[in-house]
């Protein structure tokens, strides 16, 4: 993808838009577009200053955060518009990396790769950390049996080889002044609740932050039942609470219809035909339908719940996963009188709010295949503005009073 489509779709404007704008003729836009030909620097400054936000890079930044296992940058998308600045990013799948620059164009800094190779010292100065970090298991031992062996546990031993470790590390270091962490509902209770406690401590006994958590369903700003933890925690102690947090009725909450391509829509290739409807690519082979079929109902003879998920546009969406790209059986758009077909990527991103009212359309640069990974392990941005937002005052307070500005020595 050439960096004027990049550009011209950070701006949300359409081939025939961006010849109007820039004063080109419609054939040599495409022939940009296309990266046929390069255009002039200057047709490139205007689609930057036309692009949300393209203008604004003077403005000193209310805080400074980093990106910690970015993915394609939904946690950022929550804050940055709060005034934040982000100052570091690390991804290490170069998948994620290529969708995450072409959205985030205009960073001062390159996107670090395994974050276990990054050292504190090579991280700049932050207020605030984000990271929505993989959990791997965590260690089953016992503290009293290391107590009795004379080994020690928590943060030194407990953490060590996940990639939580990382993240403590990072902030035993830095000392932001706020944390948001961000993983599956299932973290609490993984382990039997070890893995949370652990977690739980290292924030709180061994690094001193007052942590607040709370588990939230998407489905309240998009149609997807998508539950998930948000871990916040703030170096001093503020009174800062999940309980005052404002969800939207999930009841009232939007429905597939919402999100799904229709005819008469704008086309945009590879995803919709001409009529804007979702491309026959996208459609279920018959044998892949014949068979998601057999295997559901061999399942429901055995009385388990495996099967297909078929929603319609009244309908809101099962959770969607990492896999979809496999054969899409978790959410499968029902057709009337035909064979059901997969959500494009376009329908993905607006599935998890990258996409939607006041945003440009995301930019897409990878493989259906890289698009349907990326979307499935994303956060849906709706939920973490709305988290984003309801920190807000006691993050830019923090910010104001400076507490826990002061790096460690060693890092100095």
């Amino acid at each position: 993808m050439s960096e004027f489509s990049i550009l011209r779709q950070q701006a949300g404007l359409t081939v025939t838009e961006a010849a109007l704008r820039t004063g080109y003729s419609e054939r040599t836009v495409c022939r940009w577009d296309k990266g046929e030909t390069q255009p002039r620097k200057a047709v490139l400054d205007l689609l930057r200053a036309i692009k949300p936000g393209g203008g604004q890079n003077s403005t000193p930044p209310a805080f400074t955060f980093i990106d910690l296992f970015a993915g394609i940058g939904g946690l950022r998308r929550g804050f940055e518009p709060l005034g934040g600045k982000c100052v570091f990013t690390c991804e290490w799948d170069r998948y994620s990396q290529k969708t995450y620059m072409a959205n985030f164009p205009q960073d001062d800094h390159e996107i670090a790769g395994d974050i276990r190779k990054v050292e504190s010292k090579d991280i700049p100065a932050h207020d605030l950390l984000l990271a929505g970090f993989p959990c791997q298991p965590f260690s089953i031992a016992g503290v009293s049996k290391k107590n009795a062996l004379n080994r020690p546990h928590g943060f030194a031993c407990e953490a060590q080889g996940t990639l939580f470790f990382d993240v403590a590390r990072i902030i035993r270091d830095h000392q932001p002044k706020a944390l948001v962490l961000e993983n599956v509902k299932n973290l609490v209770n993984h382990d039997r609740g070890h893995t949370f406690r652990v977690i739980y401590d290292v924030l709180t006994k061994e690094l001193g932050y007052h942590v607040e958590k709370r588990v939230i369903d998407a489905k309240s700003w998009v149609p997807q039942h998508r539950e998930r933890i948000f871990i916040v925690g703030f170096r001093e102690k503020n009174g800062f609470s999940f309980d005052d947090m404002e969800v939207p009725d999930p009841l009232n909450g939007p429905k597939l219809g919402s999100i799904l391509h229709r005819s008469g829509d704008s086309p945009e290739k590879p995803f919709t035909e001409k009529d804007g409807q979702a491309a026959a690519k996208y459609t279920l082979s018959v044998h892949l339908w014949g068979y998601l079929r057999d295997y559901a109902e061999k399942h429901r003879q055995k009385g388990n719940g495996f099967g297909f998920g078929l929603f319609g546009p009244s309908d809101v969406a099962r959770t969607l996963s990492a896999r979809y790209y496999k054969d899409g059986s978790e959410i499968l758009i029902l057709r009337e009188g035909n064979v059901p077909r997969r959500l494009t990527p376009r329908e993905c991103a607006r599935l998890m709010g990258f996409d939607g009212r006041g945003r440009p359309p995301m930019v897409i640069p990878v493989s259906d295949t890289q698009a349907y990974r990326q979307f499935g392990n994303a956060v849906v941005v709706p939920v973490v503005e709305a988290v984003a937002r309801h920190m807000e005052p006691w993050l830019l307070e923090a910010v104001r009073s400076g507490a826990g500005a002061t790096r460690k020595a060693a890092i100095a």
